[in-house]
């Protein structure tokens, strides 16, 4: 509801704020006149004994306070006193009192408000008292009962303080100084069986004492060691460790250690010529042969590797066309190597780098890991005729027969991962001796010919009847299966 122009000039008129207008001229000067005024009226209720229009204010040294020199030395004398004094100085008690009005606080209005103020306001009052520089509040700092670090500082015998380790508590290792103690720590915390405690008490020896000491102690306590070693391991410290190795006079440890750092290598040539450096170390005679072997792995792969990456760049040669390869034979394991060297190199002569044969020879690869390697191989490449190859042998009488150094369950399963035909499939499952798993495998595979034959073999008439119903019904599985039931020479046992 709007207002008539009436009621707002009553409203303005009975308002104790009165509206501005131009027609006030002198109105700041009469405002400036009664605030001075009341600053009058306030003096004499804060300060009724004295007049300070009348009455200046005068320093011990004679000089008016709140002047530049005064200042001046009141803050060279506040400086000087702050060096001298202790941590817990002495209050002057000359200085005169602050007199409770003139503070606008007490303890009653901190804490509970004081009448006629508001909590803001105590509040304000105290923090204005607080940061007037004349005012110093000193609250000095208490220790802390020793009920609460009595834990750290008490005297503890290295058992007990491995004890309190072991309940994860703070200690202070600092305090055994002594060879002894610091033995002794060692002691009790490998008979505490705690790996963590060995560890913490193997770092504080390790930074605490020589080298020298830590090597001999250590030689003596077979489980410190251990421990220490794999500490070292971890934190990748390997100079401390050959160091230690070489004090303890575990030389073979020392040249595997260094070994290892071909790990680090990238490049495949500088790599393959750190090899050849660690032929020289100390190895065992296993490991010797190993390092020699890696060698000459590494430098063959070498060969083979740009050999046939020229060739697949040329597009000359038809199975790096059918099958590109999908990765470099660089720091590739042996076994894998074969596998490449069968797959891309099988039929080349034994005198080339990337013949399968010649690598057999070279790295004493046994007879059943090579024909593994290669029946899976050519199997991937559907080569069945270099697949029946190698199962043909030839006996001292010129005979041919099927020999495996696997069994042909096994060879089946193979065969199978590689998507070979049942005509290929069933030739070995019928190599299988057992008639029972012959005839599981033929199922398996839908080989029907072996699992006709093998219940004609039996003689068992009801389970060709049973087989029947199984296959095709006009197929010549079928007509196999009804002629040898129509037979009357075949007599069965059912």
């Amino acid at each position: 509801m709007m207002k008539s122009k009436a009621d707002e000039e009553d409203f303005w008129n009975s308002s104790k704020c009165k509206p501005f207008t131009f027609d006030d001229e002198d109105d700041e000067f009469s405002k400036l006149k009664e605030s001075k005024q009341t600053v009058k009226n306030i003096r004499p209720l804060v300060d009724e004994d004295e007049d300070e229009d009348d009455v200046e204010k005068i320093s011990w040294s004679g000089e008016p306070v709140g002047s530049i020199s005064w200042s001046v030395r009141e803050t060279a004398a506040s400086s000087q006193r702050t060096e001298r004094e202790p941590a817990f100085p002495k209050i002057n008690t000359d200085t005169p009192a602050i007199s409770r009005s003139l503070s606008g606080y007490s303890l009653s209005a901190l804490f509970k408000g004081g009448t006629g103020k508001t909590k803001g306001a105590n509040f304000q009052s105290f923090t204005d008292s607080q940061s007037d520089s004349s005012v110093r509040l000193y609250a000095p700092e208490l220790r802390k009962p020793k009920s609460e670090y009595k834990d750290i500082v008490s005297d503890w015998s290295p058992e007990h303080t491995v004890q309190r380790m072991q309940q994860g508590k703070v200690v202070h290792l600092e305090k055994f100084r002594s060879l002894q103690d610091k033995l002794l720590l060692l002691d009790f915390a490998v008979s505490a069986h705690d790996g963590n405690v060995i560890t913490a008490v193997l770092i504080y020896l390790k930074r605490t004492l020589s080298k020298e000491v830590l090597f001999r102690e250590l030689e003596s306590r077979q489980t410190a060691l251990r421990h220490f070693i794999h500490y070292l391991t971890e934190t990748r410290d390997q100079r401390l460790l050959l160091e230690l190795l070489r004090a303890l006079g575990r030389i073979e440890d020392v040249a595997l250690l260094q070994y290892k750092e071909h790990l680090s290598i990238a490049d495949e040539n500088k790599r393959r010529d750190f090899l050849k450096s660690c032929l020289s170390l100390p190895f065992s005679p296993e490991d010797s042969a190993h390092v020699q072997d890696h060698y000459t792995l590494l430098e063959r792969q070498i060969i083979i590797e740009a050999t046939d990456r020229h060739a697949e760049r040329g597009g000359k040669v038809e199975i790096f066309q059918k099958f590109p390869r999908r990765a470099s034979i660089l720091n590739m394991p042996l076994i894998t190597t074969l596998y490449y060297c069968c797959f891309y190199h099988y039929h080349e002569s034994e005198g080339t780098y990337s013949s399968p044969l010649n690598i057999r020879q070279t790295f004493r690869i046994s007879d059943k890991q090579y024909f593994v390697t290669a029946l899976a191989a050519r199997a991937k490449l559907k080569a069945w005729s270099d697949v029946d190859a190698l199962f043909t042998s030839r006996n001292w009488l010129g005979f041919t027969r099927k020999k495996s150094p696997l069994s042909f369950q096994r060879v089946v399963d193979i065969l199978h991962r590689n998507s070979a035909p049942t005509q290929v499939l069933q030739e070995y499952v019928g190599l299988v001796d057992d008639s029972d798993l012959r005839i599981s495998l033929a199922q398996k595979h839908k080989c029907h010919d072996i699992v006709i034959n093998t219940y004609r073999d039996l003689k068992d008439r009801q389970l060709l009847l049973g087989y029947l119903s199984k296959v095709e019904r006009g197929s010549a599985e079928a007509g196999k299966i009804n002629q040898l039931l129509s037979n009357q020479q075949i007599r069965w046992r059912n």
